[in-house]
């Protein structure tokens, strides 16, 4: 339907999403949440557009279309440069036709009076009319003026975004894309400035804008304008919420909270613009949301994502004087969502080496070079093809050089800032928020830049060899036989979600501890009695916020549990809980006082005996209660737990009744209780453990040393180290037959089945229930399962 508009200015409530031509994809976006979706209570401030109909009538009446015309007749960087500037200026001596004025001076004083003022602020914004678009992202490409007070200011920052539809750098994008310079005309908005600067404000994609997941939203948050996330002047918040359980209002089903430093905001200057000011340390330690607020935007971004069909990049912010959520933009997310569905790009390291830096990682690739470090965009002549970019952040001016780059490093920014924005869409790795690259590489030096290791990305010393490879996930067959992932942290398991496993056979407690928590859980529960004065130092730091410190491992190990647990729902995901050797718990902060030094740790006091001990009784409770909040508060139900290392049945039931004790029964709210099966006397008493468990699964690794009696670390007997040994075959030949005849299931995790097409064709003989493997060996695991299932049917 057309809009009912002015032939200059159109109130945001009557143009929609197919008026891009009339008021830009910003303008067209924000006047469709506007009208169409304040009935579901979503807060959108009000305000109007100057169309760009009104635009072209203003290059026409100051002749400025014949001017960019003969302008842009220019080759290479220092003659668009040069054309630029000499446009900027003929449009700042442009006068603005005395209707258009008119127009927008009424508008302005009704907007003022929707709000009880004479002068109300607003933000004044650039929208391009090929701005926004589902296959083209202009990302900062045109101004945008904030805190914008009466009539004349306004209409000169209407008259300073026309402007910058002709910058170098907006000039060059449209090049590179394919834009006619006059068939892209520029709207503005001038909108109600919520009052963030007293709040907070960021954005929330409806998708993960690192690994493309699409059931989850992430939302990412600052102090004041939002203007210093977008910039990338700060490291946010971030949030991720699973979409699909947000309507069972009885949960909260926030997967992840990260704190980011939020050293600056930027606040409303006393005459108009803004200013730049320090955060209090209370502002950098605490969140700038609450768990209510967090998953009212998320609601609020999958009504929006549903309306638009289609993931969403969403600017919010909050109102410092009433405390209200506003949304103030919404555009198409432009990058994960147009990538193919049936092909997965991985990256692996071969080689390991000195890590430089660390930082968030953006772009799951992996990327080796000479790192230059830039200080501004325009020293172009010292930066090389294909070396790796280092400064301290990106705006739009750094595009052409972000271009040449192979990978690009920052001191700040977070997700959502331009250096990450652009790197996305430029395909190459990133790693933002080092805090100090431009230091630590001010001198040029060789580096591999990694992001394909998880949430975080890292610089390594010198030029390191990496694996790429791409998987086709087209027409795969479908085995009988399930075949689960191996996880180990977090970030992995969203990485992988697109491959065609069902659900996750192994998830191990301990590298979630190691990676997220850090802190021996004993040393947090008696953290007053703790005699190292450097480790009660870290976990002060580490737990600053928690009122009491055992949350705080609580909540680290929920959250990453959660989340990969979201990665496969509703399919089962299997977590292990805890089977640390005492060495590895010793090297966790605040350990020593609390492990016994043993000759053999591997047999020692590990896996299920510590869970009923009183050296570890209390540490295991706080797996227990991470374990039933991720199930019965985020609602992640999928999640089964599984005992490491249960020597005897005896044992079995001490730790059963443990686990009861701490609010985890088995059968309680479905809840399924699995056993590892790796000891041999796990086989010779299945068919008692087996009235105890709701399935098995073979640990491959300890139960082949176990059994044969070998060290699996030891290179001297690695020859005899091998799952096929037929001693292996028939124990395992063994458990499945008697836990079959309970009726329960086995499944194994391990790598023999593929790296062994004989040993999967002997598993499925046996008629295992499930193979669990790490992820870049799914597909070839679907293959050959397959084609051993069709063998044995052919016989």
């Amino acid at each position: 339907m057309a809009a009912r508009v002015r032939p200059q200015i159109a109130w945001l409530d009557e143009v929609g999403s197919k008026d891009v031509a009339l008021v830009g994809g910003k303008n067209a976006s924000l006047g469709e949440m506007v009208r169409e979706l304040r009935r579901m209570r979503i807060r959108t401030p009000d305000g109007f557009a100057v169309t760009a109909a009104a635009y072209q009538r203003f290059l026409k009446a100051n002749g400025l279309d014949q001017e960019i015309r003969e302008r842009l007749r220019v080759k290479g960087h220092e003659e668009r440069v040069a054309a630029a500037g000499a446009l900027q200026r003929a449009f700042k001596r442009a006068s603005l036709p005395e209707e258009l004025e008119e127009s927008v001076l009424e508008a302005y004083r009704e907007l003022s009076r929707r709000y009880g003022g004479e002068h109300v602020d607003v933000a004044v914004r650039s929208s391009a009319t090929a701005e926004d678009l589902p296959d083209a992202s202009f990302a900062g490409q045109q101004e945008t003026f904030l805190n914008v007070r009466g009539g004349e200011p306004v209409l000169k920052a209407i008259k300073d975004c026309f402007a910058s539809l002709f910058s170098e750098r907006a000039i060059s994008y449209r090049e590179q894309n394919g834009f006619d310079h006059l068939e892209v005309a520029l709207s503005v908005g001038v909108q109600k400035m919520v009052r963030a600067d007293r709040a907070g404000a960021g954005v929330m994609f409806t998708i993960d804008p690192e690994t493309g997941f699409p059931r989850v939203v992430v939302i990412e948050a600052v102090w004041g304008l939002g203007e210093s996330l977008v910039g990338g002047q700060v490291n946010p918040d971030a949030y991720t919420v699973f979409k699909p359980l947000l309507e069972e209002r009885r949960m909260r089903p926030i997967l992840s909270k990260e704190v980011g430093d939020k050293a600056a905001k930027i606040v409303y200057a006393a005459d108009g613009g803004t200013r730049t000011v320090e955060t209090k340390p209370a502002e950098r330690r605490g969140y700038v949301l609450t768990d209510d607020e967090i998953l009212q935007l998320a609601r609020w971004a999958v009504e929006i994502e549903r309306h638009y069909d289609r993931p969403m990049d969403i600017e919010w912010a909050k109102d410092g004087d009433s405390g209200d959520l506003f949304i103030v933009q919404a555009r198409p997310e432009t990058v994960q969502s147009r990538a193919a569905a049936n092909a997965l790009r991985s990256y692996e390291l071969k080689s390991s080496g000195e890590v430089l830096l660390t930082g968030l990682s953006v772009g799951g690739a992996i990327a080796g070079g000479t790192a230059i470090r830039i200080k501004r965009p325009s020293e172009t002549s010292r930066f090389e093809d294909g070396a790796i970019l280092v400064t301290e952040m990106t705006n739009p001016d750094w595009v052409p050089l972000m271009r040449r780059a192979a990978a690009i490093v920052t001191d700040r920014g977070g997700r959502t800032a331009h250096a990450a924005i652009v790197s996305r869409e430029l395909g190459i790795p990133a790693v933002v928020g080092t805090g100090d690259a431009t230091t630590v590489l001010a001198r040029p030096r060789e580096v591999t830049v990694s992001c394909a290791e998880g949430d975080e990305g890292k610089v390594y010393d010198g030029i390191l060899e990496f694996e790429e490879r791409e998987v086709d996930l087209g027409r795969l067959p479908e085995p009988r036989t399930r075949i689960m992932m191996n996880i180990a942290t977090p970030a992995g398991a969203l990485r992988w979600w697109r491959l065609p496993a069902q659900g996750i056979g192994l998830a191990r407690v301990e590298f979630i501890v190691n990676d997220h928590v850090q802190v021996h859980p004993m040393a947090l529960v008696h953290f007053d009695q703790l005699q190292d004065a450097e480790a009660k130092r870290q976990i002060r730091e580490l737990t600053a916020g928690y009122e009491q410190r055992t949350d705080y491992f609580v909540d680290r190990l929920a959250q990453g549990i959660a989340r990969i647990a979201a990665s496969q729902h509703p399919h089962p995901v299997i977590v292990r809980t805890s089977d640390f050797k005492t060495n590895e718990y010793a090297d966790l902060i605040g350990g020593r006082q609390f492990e016994p030094e043993e000759a053999n740790p591997m047999l020692g006091f590990r896996g299920a005996s510590r869970y009923y001990s009183d050296r570890y009784r209390e540490g295991f409770a706080l797996e227990c209660r991470a374990l039933r909040r991720v199930r019965e508060e985020i609602g992640l139900t999928n999640v089964r737990v599984m005992l490491p290392f249960v020597r005897t049945v005896e044992e079995a039931d001490h730790v059963l009744k443990v686990m009861g004790e701490n609010g985890l029964r088995r059968g309680k709210a479905g809840l399924e209780v699995y056993m590892m099966c790796e000891i041999p006397s796990n086989v010779v008493l299945a068919d008692q453990f087996a009235g105890r468990f709701d399935g098995f699964s073979i640990g491959s690794n300890d139960l082949t040393q176990l059994v044969l009696g070998i060290d699996r670390d030891s290179s001297e007997l690695a020859p005899l180290f091998d799952e096929r040994n037929q001693a292996i075959k028939r124990t395992i030949r063994s458990l499945i037959e008697q836990a079959h005849a309970k009726g329960v299931p086995v499944g194994i995790c391990g790598q023999a089945p593929s790296d062994h097409p004989d040993f999967a064709a002997f598993l499925v003989e046996c008629g295992i229930d499930s193979i669990s493997l790490n992820p870049d060996n799914v597909v070839e695991a679907i293959r050959i399962v397959a084609r051993a299932e069709r063998d044995l049917k052919r016989r």
